[in-house]
């Protein structure tokens, strides 16, 4: 590809052909100021903030979505920009919600730092008819304040291009634009699948996670309640970023300590039940190879995942594995064989997940998911929630000590950490299934071959004497491409992992906030991931099966993986749903 020469701010820039005006000033060094533009996903132009001058232009042009070309002359920064971008802005204030200080993103506002910088005050927006609505509490997961919304459309361009869902959209034209669901439903009555993801990409605070931190502060403080906290893998690789710490810094051990300190009786690792997991789906797939069963199996850890199968794939639910996820296998296990070893009522038990993922609210409601009799888990909050709860409790988290799990349910080997990433619940289940399979110790642990942050992954490998065909998706779009062949009989996969989110889990939609301009600019996902690939190499244990808590429970609770008892408080089953 040849590249363009042209000049920005008069200085002289070579841009890749068919860079945007955008682009190719970031090569240039000079920074242009975004709202609606997200990278591949919402290349727009909608909100004018990027716009600049163009030589010969009539008018000033989007820069997220204008070409550059030979010997072309841009600039950025003049005093007709400025003005432009300032009018912008009080465009936006005038049909905006102002109450910023109990704004949850207050301080963490893409619209208030660009207010900031182009010195646009309360006094300054134009006064004018103002449209007012109901916030939309109906989905399980979030909060929606079209009082807040600036019509970015980034939320459902994630719903539609990323995880093809489609269920939010703009609705009216003109002034009465807003964003919402088809006939004005409410969330919860559509087929949303609860990802989140549309609160991570909103640049205010129109989209925001039910908050349950006075809950948990609630169970906390009651002395008739024994109250267990459980983090997943990925809180640990992103809850830094909260607190000043450079992205992919894994603060395991500050947050421990930062748990302990809030109140928690007890603070366990989800990675405990991310190896359970392994011990049920790895014997599953193993008992669907060798007998018959319906294959390709693919797995169940994710709810938003689940969610979209049962609604848009119903007729494919054989193929899920009946495991219960991580989180509600902990709450399942804590209310049984840990309730009945230290002579715990499980009625008297609170169990509380931090998750990175806003559908975990949802998954805890889900039928069958109450071994003890009681949910399995009866909180869940995000890693942004646990930020606030940290600050709630005057908790000063930077001197932290790093301080370790409370046994035994916060033991786990490497296996289990590694969840948190696409492709990591896929070799968490080989490093087992090869050595149950084969009887032999499987020297080489990494399966590079599902590693990374690519959409769709393919491998094949050699086991027993037989080739085991997998496939690894992340991002429901990707989903829906390997689902098709499953439904057309074309997948001659023997196991498949799909997480919702693309990346995994550690792109959640409960992990901390990401601006646009970081998020066109930084891998997040690999930046995240990597920390977990270094904690599970420097794990003692690194498969799931080798974890000596996981071998004390199978021996003196649960007998061997998929017994009947096993089988009773670790898995559950699905439902087909309608797409509304």
């Amino acid at each position: 590809m040849s590249n363009i020469n042209l000049k920005i701010n008069n200085m002289p820039v070579s841009a890749p052909e068919g860079s945007t005006v955008l682009e190719a000033a970031r090569i240039a060094g000079f920074k242009i100021p975004t709202l609606c533009y997200l990278k591949d996903i919402n290349e727009i132009g909608a909100c004018r903030m990027c716009v600049v001058e163009v030589k010969g232009a009539r008018s000033l042009v989007a820069s997220c979505i204008y070409p550059v070309s030979e010997g072309m002359e841009v600039f950025t920064n003049t005093p007709k920009i400025r003005n432009s971008r300032r009018r912008t802005l009080k465009l936006l204030l005038s049909d905006h919600d102002k109450k910023c200080l109990s704004c949850v993103r207050s301080g963490n506002c893409e619209l208030q730092a660009l207010c900031r910088e182009y010195g646009v005050k309360d006094e300054h927006y134009f006064q004018g008819e103002e449209l007012h609505f109901d916030l939309d509490t109906s989905a399980p997961h979030l909060v929606r304040d079209n009082n807040k919304c600036i019509l970015c459309r980034r939320c459902s361009a994630v719903c539609e291009h990323v995880q093809d869902v489609s269920v939010i959209g703009p609705n009216n034209r003109g002034f009465q634009t807003s964003i919402g669901c088809a006939f004005e439903m409410g969330l919860g009555e559509t087929a949303c699948v609860n990802c989140g993801q549309c609160i991570s990409v909103c640049p205010t605070g129109a989209l925001y996670e039910k908050d349950f931190t006075d809950d948990v502060l609630a169970a906390i403080h009651d002395p008739e309640k024994f109250v267990v906290v459980q983090t997943a893998p990925a809180v640990r690789a992103a809850l830094g970023e909260e607190f000043g710490f450079p992205m992919g810094t894994d603060v395991e051990g500050k947050m421990v300590a930062a748990l302990r300190r809030i109140g928690f009786d007890k603070v366990f690792d989800t990675n405990f039940s991310a190896d359970l997991t392994i011990m049920e789906e790895a014997n599953e797939l193993i008992e669907r190879i060798q007998n018959g069963g319906v294959l390709p199996m693919i797995t169940s850890c994710s709810p938003g995942w689940v969610k979209y199968c049962e609604h848009f794939y119903p007729d494919q639910i054989e193929h899920l594995s009946s495991c219960k996820s991580p989180q509600q296998m902990f709450g399942a296990i804590t209310k049984t064989y840990y309730a009945e070893k230290f002579g715990i009522d499980p009625k008297k038990i609170v169990c509380v997940s931090v998750m990175p993922c806003t559908a975990k609210k949802f998954e805890l409601t889900r039928d069958d998911e109450d071994a003890a009799g009681v949910p399995d888990v009866d909180i869940s909050i995000t890693t942004r929630e646990l930020a606030v709860l940290i600050r709630k409790c005057g908790i000063h988290f930077e001197i932290l000590p790093d301080e370790p799990f409370d046994d035994p349910l916060g033991e786990s080997s490497g296996a289990g950490v590694i969840f948190g990433a696409t492709g990591g619940v896929m070799e968490a289940a080989l490093r087992t299934a090869v050595e149950k399979i084969t009887g032999e110790e499987l020297k080489n642990l990494d399966f590079v071959e599902v590693r990374g942050t690519k959409g769709i992954k393919e491998a094949t490998y050699s086991v027993g004497g037989m080739d085991v065909k997998v496939a690894v998706a992340s991002g429901l779009k990707n989903a829906k491409e390997i689902m098709d062949k499953v439904r057309a009989g074309e997948a001659d996969y023997q196991f498949i992992e799909i997480m919702c989110c693309e990346g995994g889990c550690v792109n959640g939609g409960g992990q901390p906030r990401v601006s646009g301009q970081i998020r066109n600019l930084e891998d997040v996902k690999a930046l995240r991931a990597k920390a977990l690939y270094e904690n599970d190499s420097k794990k003692e244990h690194r498969k799931s099966h080798e974890n000596p808590s996981i071998k004390e429970v199978y021996a003196n609770y649960l007998g061997e993986p998929g017994s009947e008892k096993a089988h009773h408080i670790l898995h559950t089953s699905y439902v087909k749903r309608t797409i509304n």
